[in-house]
């Protein structure tokens, strides 16, 4: 459990800096224009993530 915990952090990780690796330009203007939602418009944002996830993570361990 915590050897898959650790991997599926490393690669969150992995995944999270392939964008400001290869565009750090596009990067900065997306946090940019996120600093402008409001809480609600970044509330959701967080929601429609987690839900996403929850659903891979369904599908991939019914599989």
């Amino acid at each position: 459990m915590k050897q898959g915990l650790l991997l599926a952090f490393g690669l969150m990780l992995v995944l999270e800096g392939i964008l400001p690796f290869l565009a750090p330009e596009a990067w900065r203007q997306t946090f940019r224009r996120l600093i402008s939602f409001s809480d609600g418009q970044l509330r959701f944002i967080g929601l429609a993530s987690m839900l996403g996830g929850l659903i891979m993570i369904f599908i991939i361990n019914n599989t």
